[in-house]
């Protein structure tokens, strides 16, 4: 049996060693496991600023596991006259796709033109010849109504005009927080999940700490920091109130739903607008499954629960998926799971439209405290930059170079040379590991190896997750390293009793322990990723 440990560090020795009361100062303590986090992490451990990321929950469990898994420039932007943020998000696009293409991939999309509706076939040309120019590609071009018939066989025909192609990029989100936390942690970055900040320390009037909670075990320290960075994202107003008062998250929600590729055969991203609002929603592949979403609503629940679809929002995206392909006849039986995720935007006049929200980031510093939020999943780079120059004005200076500006580190191994016989799954596996993939593949258990059915994923790297990424949860492996629980029916049914005897030798459950975790996984799944109950 192994400990719960990680590719970053032994979590119960890191937690031991951190808990003792003479335990040295960190240059940075980092709230929040999600995107932002785990950037600002990046960034501190490239300054040589000795760092710590504490996550409440699991990484990746609020926003950055919940997106729409899209890094855009963001069309609507551009048409709403944000320049400067559909330009910094076209750049950090590009450099995405240059230093991780196998996990940031370039992809498709069609806007359709119909007829009477806005934008109409030439204004959206003066739109993607900014966008392509901001962007320094040359992709966009126009197909006739016949061209995008063929490419999305059933589409509706009645006033269709054709559409604009155009590119953008999609990733999966959760996948991608790890590996930022990946390359962290090989520049000496640590992190912890399951350690909930309780409050902060104020000693003279500024924050020099932070008590945490070790969800695991109930115990209680504190922490001691030069700089505490607060990038809880929805969540930042709660913690920066302990030190100022003031209001500035608007949560928003946006909802998902999965279907079957067989039912909705789809491709390429399909932007269209919905017939009742006109909002644009998008109908696109992922991971080997079609997504169509998003909705954007002010979010009233509690933060501390996952948000989940309503049936208002299933039965709007279901009708802009039924108006584009009326004879799929698409219902509530072909959802094979949901998702809702919860946008930190900053902004709090809720008599304006949330999808007329700007999505900027803001940094603010309060008694020493650098709370960051807000922005795109695109920007997460940029973002983290501005908070650690707010946060720099209170460290010594960098002690190491900045030359070297990658995210990501070049990859040494090629994936002809990893998979000969299969370079397209080892592209796959290097985006999602980077230099690991090579370790991965050698360490494991030859029969773990094979694809699981109707699936982009393997057994062996579920062992791999178990023993190295410190799950802790089966939601964990389930939702967030892995998207089994996502893109199998029944929240991965079908792969629990492999799942058991992994669980039983790598984290030593008991079978008493595997039954609670399955009793717990599969309310959360139902609960918050599956159907929401007709009758409410």
């Amino acid at each position: 049996m192994s400990s719960i440990n990680s590719i970053f560090s032994d979590r119960k020795t890191l937690v031991n060693e951190i808990s003792q009361a003479d335990a040295p100062e960190w240059d940075l303590i980092i709230i929040g496991g999600g995107i932002t986090g785990a950037a600002v992490l990046r960034e501190a451990v490239r300054c040589g600023y000795r760092s710590l990321l504490i996550e409440q929950k699991d990484f990746a469990w609020g926003t950055s596991s919940r997106s729409s898994k899209m890094v855009h420039g963001g069309l609507r932007y551009l048409a709403s006259g944000h320049f400067a943020l559909t330009k910094d998000s076209l750049t950090e696009r590009e450099r995405l796709l240059s230093e991780a293409p196998d996990l940031v991939k370039r992809a498709g999309f069609y806007f359709i033109i119909r007829k009477g509706r806005f934008p109409g076939r030439w204004s959206m040309s003066i739109i993607l010849k900014i966008y392509d120019y901001m962007a320094g590609v040359r992709d966009a071009c126009y197909y006739a109504s016949d061209k995008i018939q063929e490419r999305f066989r059933g589409i509706r025909t009645k006033g269709l005009k054709g559409g604009w192609y155009y590119t953008d990029a999609s990733t999966d989100d959760a996948r991608l927080v790890l590996r930022l936390l990946q390359e962290a942690s090989s520049h000496g970055g640590q992190m912890l999940n399951y350690v909930k900040a309780k409050n902060l320390i104020i000693h003279q009037d500024k924050v020099s700490g932070v008590t945490v909670e070790n969800s695991v075990n109930g115990e209680v320290f504190d922490l001691r920091a030069k700089v505490v960075v607060n990038s809880t994202g929805v969540w930042a107003d709660k913690l920066r109130n302990k030190v100022n008062g003031e209001q500035r998250i608007r949560p928003l929600r946006g909802s998902h739903l999965v279907i079957a590729t067989s039912r909705l055969p789809i491709f390429d991203t399909l932007v269209i607008f919905h017939p009742v609002d006109n909002r644009g929603v998008f109908i696109y592949p992922w991971e080997g499954v079609v997504l169509v979403g998003t909705t954007d609503l002010d979010h009233s629940g509690d933060l501390d629960i996952e948000p989940s679809i309503t049936n208002q929002e299933l039965n709007y995206l279901l009708q802009s998926a039924n108006f584009e392909f009326p004879d799929l006849a698409l219902s509530r039986d072909d959802i094979i799971s949901t998702w809702a995720g919860v946008r930190p935007v900053i902004g709090s006049d809720k008599s304006k439209d949330p999808s007329k929200e700007r999505r900027d980031h803001a940094v603010w510093i309060d008694k020493g405290l650098v709370t960051v939020s807000g922005g795109k999943l695109t920007t997460f780079r940029t973002i983290a930059l501005d908070a650690l120059k707010a946060a720099s004005e209170q460290l010594r200076p960098a002690s190491t170079s900045n030359d070297d500006d990658r995210i990501f580190a070049k990859v040494s191994v090629q994936a002809e040379e990893l998979l000969p016989e299969n370079p397209e799954r080892a592209r796959r596996l290097i985006g999602r590991y980077g230099e690991k993939a090579s370790e991965l593949l050698v360490t494991a258990i030859t029969d773990e190896l094979a694809l699981i059915d109707g699936t982009q994923y393997s057994f062996a790297e579920c062992r791999w997750a178990l023993k190295h990424e410190m799950v802790y949860h089966l939601d964990d492996l389930l939702l967030r390293r892995t998207r089994l629980g996502l893109v199998l029916p029944k929240g991965g049914e079908a792969v629990f009793s492999r799942l058991q005897d992994m669980f039983k030798q790598e984290l030593g459950y008991s079978d008493e322990k595997w039954r609670n975790e399955l009793q717990r996984y599969q309310e959360i799944w139902r609960s918050h990723y599956s159907l929401p109950d007709e009758k409410k």
